[in-house]
């Protein structure tokens, strides 16, 4: 079992295969649970986070890049106030 010295600010490490084997990385947050003497850490996954994963995940399959999503917006933003403005006219 491995050991970890915790530090002057409260601050420790967790040791990199548990890192590793859980995909935990540099500013993900733990949910901190004590129960009794017993802390115990558990990864804790931001919706905001996953819903970013799952985005880049999914450009880098269709080949896109931030800049295609921002022109791919323009281009509704336009579409959509012509339409919005058609019906006002109509």
């Amino acid at each position: 079992m491995p050991v970890v010295k915790l530090r002057e600010r409260g601050q420790l490490t967790i040791p990199y295969e548990y890192r590793k084997e859980l995909g935990l990385g540099k500013e993900d947050v733990l949910n901190v649970l004590k129960i009794g003497d017993v802390l115990i850490l558990v990864p804790r996954q931001l919706v905001g986070d996953v819903l970013s994963r799952k985005i880049e995940s999914a450009m880098k399959k269709k080949g896109l890049t931030l800049r295609d999503l921002l022109n791919n917006l323009r281009e509704q933003r336009k579409r959509c106030a012509a339409e919005t403005h058609a019906k006002r006219k109509a």
